[in-house]
Formats: C-alpha cells, structure tokens, sequence
C-alpha cells in the first residue's frame, strides 16, 4: 500500500515546539521508525506551512497514494477549503492530531478537515501516525 504522510503548518518544528505538549522527536527522526515498522508500505512524507500547497498535494495524491494520513496542524481548526478537498478526493484521509484537541483550548477542540475524513486519531502523540497507517 502506497500511503501519503501530509504534515501541516508548524510541524517542522516538532522536538522543539512546545515539548511538553508535542514531544523532543522531530518528524524526521520518527518517520525512519515508522517506515521500519511498516516495511510492507511505501510511505511517502510531506510537510508544508501553506494551506493552497496542502491542497494540492491532496489533489495530486489522489490516483497516486492508497490512503493518505495527514495532520493539518492549525488548519484543522479554519479551513474550509482543506475539508472541500478531502470529501472530493477518492482516497481515504485519516486525521492525526499528536495531542487530544477536546482537551485543548476552545478555538481547538473543533476540526472542519476532520468532519471530512473517514477517521480521526488524537492524543497519541507520534504513536498516532502508527496507528493511522494501520488503519489504513
């Protein structure tokens, strides 16, 4: 299975961004892990600070990907235009959040691009990726 990993804004700050709420491993030390974990998928990673790029990257990944997972970051929580896409790709999104949103600040605890895909994951930490390729 060729799975698409789609990380938003901020996101490359992980291991340095508030730790005590998003962990000390960046992305890229925790994506070899997962690519270990999962041997049998391809797993491609992508992580941009710009809502159209994620949108196209959404619109190319379709045909292209089996299942993309994807942490849209803040945009979870504003864009319209990210759930449009998600609902008029073909394949399955599934939502990772590293920290539990409901638990969150109020402006947080509601996702539009998660309403669109066909499952959401939170509050794992990074565990929250491995659960979502198994998912997939």
């Amino acid at each position: 299975m060729k799975i698409l990993i789609l990380n938003g804004p901020n996101l490359n700050l992980l291991g340095k961004r508030e730790p005590e709420i998003y962990g000390r491993l960046s992305f890229e030390d925790y994506l070899p892990q997962l690519r270990e974990r999962f041997p049998q998928h391809e797993i491609a990673y992508f992580q941009t600070n710009h809502e159209g790029v994620l949108i196209d990257q959404l619109q190319e990944a379709d045909g292209q990907y089996d299942a993309v997972v994807m942490n849209p970051g803040g945009y979870a929580h504003t864009s319209i235009a990210l759930a449009d896409c998600i609902r008029a790709i073909s394949i399955p999104v599934i939502e990772v959040h590293i920290s539990d949103i409901s638990k969150r600040e109020p402006y947080r605890r509601h996702s539009y691009t998660g309403e669109a895909c066909v499952k959401r994951i939170m509050g794992l930490g990074m565990e929250g990726y491995a659960k979502a390729i198994e998912a997939c």
